[in-house]
Order: structure tokens, then sequence, then C-alpha cells
């Protein structure tokens, strides 16, 4: 399973252009792509109007939507945070350390477009797709 990361589906349903977004584009269908709980809260509270918000919500929970929370994750993820910022690397958003250590701990690959995720595939082991 591809985890999608938002920083991914924002340029999606933005229709930007990216390796990230043809990858998506060309992979909807084909391999298994889903989401998290938390990725679905980030992409639907950035949409301004009603209309398009219901859209993005009705096309995401198409999608297998994740649980990623839970005291077990909650502690692997501040073990992982510690351990990147002991190597240097302060990674700016919990969000962001929740999402890769539920992708590493799950055993899924994350597709994405934010730095934050590079110290967790350089050190943690992350899996994340290249397009």
């Amino acid at each position: 399973m591809v985890i999608v990361d938002s920083s991914v589906w924002i340029d999606y349903f933005a229709d930007s252009v990216n390796s990230q977004t043809d990858w998506l584009d060309r992979q909807l269908g084909l391999q298994p792509v889903g989401l998290t709980d938390l990725i679905l809260c980030e992409v639907l509270q950035g949409i301004a109007d009603e209309f398009t918000f219901a859209q993005v919500r009705r096309e995401l929970v198409n999608f297998p939507v994740f649980d990623a929370g839970g005291s077990d994750l909650a502690i692997a993820t501040a073990r992982n945070y510690r351990a990147l910022r002991q190597k240097g690397h302060t990674v700016r958003k919990t969000v962001d350390c929740l999402i890769a250590t539920f992708c590493i701990e799950s055993g899924h690959a994350l597709l994405h477009r934010d730095r934050d995720f590079d110290p967790f595939e350089k050190y943690l082991r992350l899996r994340v797709v290249h397009p």
C-alpha cells in the first residue's frame, strides 16, 4: 500500500503538475493507495468552500483511511522524533512524525512532497515512492 501525503493530495486536487501528482494520476486503480485520518484532516481543513469540501471528502473516503493514533504509535513517534533530533534533524510538524511512523510501523510506502520526511527515509527506513 502507498500512503499518499497531504502535500501530494493538495497539489493533485489543485491540478498542480509535478512528478508526484503525475505518479498518483497514473497509478490510481493500478496500485493500492490510501491515507491516514490525519492526512484526510490536513487536506480538508484547507478547503474554503463547502461544495469543494464535500466533493474532495467524497473522493478521499473511497480510499482506505487508516487511523493513525493510539498510545503505541504516539510512543514510537516520540522515539523517532528524538532519534532524528539527536542526529541534528528537527521535524517541524508532529503530524508528519505520526504519518512517517505509521508508515514505518505498518510497512507502507509514502508518496510525499515534504522535506520533513527525508530524515525518516535516510535514518529510520521509511519507504518512499520516488516517481
